[in-house]
């Protein structure tokens, strides 16, 4: 069984918090969230320790608390707090954030060389498999004309990371993403390919963000198999997809 912890306790960070700890493969040992909490403190219905991140001493709290992986939801300026520990330590890491600067994804990097890392903008299953896909018919097809279209929440004001990396998967500019918000959309992205007698659609609908916690699982039960180093959620499967034609 593997021991995590989890950072991170917004909406995404409490859907992923219900699926690790329904899962017989993991053992979710505490979760630290941005928010202050009280001494004491835990989640609800649960035993399992509730901490804030402002302030925090993760060498100490993981010396009395030690666990071997953390799955980050929070913010990118997390890393820079809890990576010492990472290198030191050698836990395992799954990070879903999707605004990394160059610097903090380079820092990410050094760190594969001390433990195992997967970072993915988008830890869904589906939306990963787009991309997989995405990019197979972009190499079949360079002709084709190519748009992005996301959906989201209407509180969310910046333009998807997802989208963003979809389009750098795809070597496309920024302009080739069109943005709307609407109501209560968990997610969806769309990757419309132009052909001069078709159109191919490939689409992904996070319905609940429970998605994001079935995606960290797979990458948490994945990672445990890997040597140190730094991988994307594409390296995780494209691996699959290998032993997959082996088999075949």
């Amino acid at each position: 069984m593997i021991k995590v912890g989890l950072i991170g306790y917004g909406k995404a960070g409490s859907a992923v918090a219900q699926v690790l700890q329904a899962d017989p493969r993991f053992a979710l040992c505490w979760v630290a969230r941005r928010s202050p909490c009280a001494h004491g403190q835990t989640l609800e219905g649960s035993q399992i320790p509730l901490i804030g991140l402002q302030g925090m001493d993760f060498s100490g709290w993981l010396d009395a608390h030690p666990v071997d992986a953390l799955v980050d939801f929070s913010v990118p300026e997390s890393l820079l707090d809890y990576g010492p520990e990472l290198q030191r330590r050698g836990m395992m890491l799954v990070s879903a954030i999707s605004a990394y600067t160059e610097p903090q994804l380079d820092y990410a990097r050094s760190l594969g060389a001390h433990t195992r890392i997967v970072c993915s903008p988008n830890i869904t299953l589906g939306i990963n498999f787009l991309i997989m896909a995405a990019k197979l018919l972009r190499s079949i097809a360079p002709f084709a004309d190519v748009e992005i279209l996301e959906q989201h929440f209407k509180e969310k004001t910046e333009v998807s990371g997802t989208a963003r990396k979809i389009a750098q998967s795809l070597e496309l500019g920024s302009e080739k993403i069109t943005s709307l918000r609407l109501g209560g959309i968990v997610g969806h992205h769309e990757v419309i390919f132009g052909f001069p007698y078709q159109t191919v659609r490939l689409t992904h609908d996070s319905i609940r963000r429970e998605a994001f916690g079935t995606g960290a699982a797979f990458a948490l039960g994945e990672l445990a198999l890997y040597d140190k180093g730094f991988y994307t959620f594409e390296d995780l499967l494209m691996k699959k997809l290998r032993e997959q034609l082996a088999v075949e």
